[in-house]
């Protein structure tokens, strides 16, 4: 099953060593950060239920992410994901909220992420 994320539009890249990274970024005012919380849980619960806990790709790992958050003004905000709760909890900001998610992974990774999120048109 596919799956179209609305805020988060990666853009791929291919290693010569194989692996690939996904990189996205959204901004979003307060009342839309609860819906952009959910795409990037959705990303990363699913990474986990189909390859595992996260470990570098570098460590023999299948994948792993980098997860940050700035608010207005570049304020760096504290963000991070509960993989026992498969949540991810960030500071509250008064006003805009940027995430950025990078995603790396093996090959077979890389091919089953296309797949299960493809680019929306």
């Amino acid at each position: 099953m596919t799956v179209l994320l609305e805020y988060l539009l990666f853009e791929s890249t291919d290693e010569e060593s194989g692996a690939c990274s996904f990189d996205a970024m959204a901004s979003v005012l307060p009342a839309r950060v609860p819906e952009l919380l959910r795409e990037v849980e959705a990303v990363l619960n699913w990474a986990c239920r189909e390859f595992g806990e996260p470990s570098a790709v570098q460590e023999n790992g299948e994948w792993d992410f980098e997860l940050q958050a700035v608010g207005e003004h570049d304020a760096p905000l504290k963000i991070a994901y509960d993989l026992a709760r498969q949540r991810v909890d960030v500071a509250q900001s008064p006003g805009r909220v940027t995430i950025a998610l990078t995603v790396t992974g093996s090959p077979a990774f890389g091919t089953a992420f296309r797949d299960h999120f493809p680019e929306s048109d």
